[in-house]
Parts: C-alpha cells; structure tokens; sequence
C-alpha cells in the first residue's frame, strides 16, 4: 500500500472509531441501482461524465424531441395541428439521420447493441 493510501485508510478508522459515519442518510439501506448497467463498460464512465455534467448530446436530445412529438400526434385531434407536428417530425427524423450517419455512430459495433438502452438511459 503506497503512502497515500495509508493515510486515507487511518483517517476512515478513525471516524468510525469516532462514530462519524452512524448517522448517514441510507444508513442500512440497499445503495441505488446503477442506472448504467446495461451500457457496456468502455462506454459507462463517457455517458456517466456526461449525464453528471447535464450535457445531452445532440442525438440524444433530438430523439427526445421525436418522441415528444409523437406523442403530441397521438393525441391530436385538430387534422391542421396533426399535419403541421408531421412535418415538424419529419425534419427532426431527416436530422437525426443524418447526424448519424455523419458521426458514423451506426456502424459502432457497441452502439447498433446498445442504442435503446443508451436512449433509454439519457432521456
């Protein structure tokens, strides 16, 4: 064990010995479920940085778009309105594509597996 870690290891024993850690909140209780589990390993900690950061990328943001268009045009009754968030839809899916292809995330191997899970996850 290298120096450092020796000092950090003798400063937690001292604060249980000290009784600093009795009252933590979730003390007793399971730790929360890693909300990356199903993002491969080379991947977790570039998405982690990311979420923590509140960055979203682009794609990310765009289908979160599309998904809340469809959603309008589920329960759209106005044919005007309708037609009007179609077209909206289209741009954005014609714009996802292409940024997809242009970053050549469609032919990641680890994306094509994962890209549900990824979307999922972020938004």
């Amino acid at each position: 064990m290298d120096f450092s870690a020796g000092i950090a290891e003798e400063k937690i024993r001292a604060a249980l010995r000290k009784g600093d850690f009795d009252n933590l909140p979730g003390k007793g209780k399971p730790l929360p479920k890693d909300d990356l589990a199903g993002i491969p390993d080379e991947l977790r900690i570039g998405y982690k940085i990311l979420k923590n950061s509140g960055f979203v990328p682009p794609e990310v943001q765009l289908k979160k778009e599309m998904v809340t268009l469809e959603e309008l045009i589920a329960c759209c009754k106005d044919e005007k309105e309708r037609t009007e968030l179609n077209k909206r839809l289209n741009e954005k899916i014609i714009r996802f594509n292409n940024l997809m292809e242009k970053r050549k995330i469609n032919q990641s191997s680890a994306f094509s597996q994962y890209q549900n899970k990824i979307f999922r996850k972020l938004y």
